[in-house]
């Protein structure tokens, strides 16, 4: 089957398209199974796997925000520098560099959670935190033999390895999350994306998932009742994910997203084009 279409629309004219492919484990499929992309962020709950197996008196707040793109928001922060002090660790440990526009250095990046994870894994294992986002250290290893595969890799944009995988294989991906790693991201779903995140919205629209974004529109999610989903634009714009993500399963709320100007007047909007 053709991918789904997304229309961005102003007035009546049609000014993009962007097609994203889409595929669920029960058999529903949209574009090419085979297509292939890197994980980037979407590996952050099984990544966060060698933390949770160190300790058995982690919190919420700390799970969820080691599976995290977060936006620097407050009580994002705040749960980072948790897992920092459990790693007895400080913001110059972390190895995910800076990004610009964002507030308190290493501490605002998106990923500095799960990188204080690992920092805390590696403690809990006597690793060394030195070097630990490079692909030889034994908890790159460990997190390589948790998301299998025999894929491409590449370097994410937080420095730490990233794994290729086809959409096919990407729908189940986050159906093997842990209990404990699933409850956590449920139970604070604002930690794990932030206002208005696709992942933190979606979690919110439907009780028992887990939903974790990626960078080039890609998103991947898991159901309760074991049904796992991968949605990836094609051209990498994730403006286009929450129609996808409406059509696929059926979120009413995300079926059409409104497009506004400057002056806050809605103009256009996203949407499925009619197949």
């Amino acid at each position: 089957m053709d991918p789904l279409s997304v229309l961005v629309t102003r007035g009546d004219v049609v000014e993009a398209v962007h097609r994203v492919h889409a595929l669920a484990t029960d058999g529903r499929s949209f574009g090419d199974p085979r297509l292939t992309c890197f994980l980037r962020s979407s590996a952050k709950p099984i990544q966060a796997i060698p933390l949770v197996e160190s300790y058995d008196d982690l919190a919420d707040e700390e799970i969820a925000i080691a599976c995290a793109s977060h936006q620097a928001e407050p009580e994002q922060l705040d749960a980072v520098r948790m897992l920092l002090a459990r790693a007895g660790a400080t913001v110059d440990d972390l190895e995910n560099g800076v990004q610009e526009g964002r507030p308190d250095g290493r501490l605002g990046h998106n990923c500095s959670g799960k990188h204080a994870g690992m920092l805390a894994a590696c403690r809990a294992n006597g690793w060394p935190l030195d070097g630990y986002r490079l692909p030889d250290h034994p908890l790159q290893r460990r997190i390589r033999e948790l998301i299998g595969g025999d894929g491409s890799t590449a370097v994410d944009g937080c420095g730490v390895p990233t794994y290729a995988l086809p959409l096919a294989e990407m729908a189940s991906f986050l159906t093997r999350t842990p209990a404990r790693v699933a409850a956590a991201m449920r139970a604070r779903p604002d930690l794990v994306g932030g206002a208005g995140a696709d992942d933190t919205d979606l979690m919110r629209e439907l009780p028992g998932w887990i939903a974790k974004r990626g960078a080039e529109g890609l998103f991947c999610a898991a159901g309760p009742d074991g049904v796992g989903v991968a949605l990836k634009v094609e051209d990498g714009s994730s403006r286009a994910l929450r129609p996808a993500l409406g059509h696929l399963l059926g979120i009413d709320r995300f079926r059409e997203v409104p497009v506004s100007n400057s002056r806050g007047e809605i103009v256009g909007a996203l949407k499925i084009a009619p197949r």
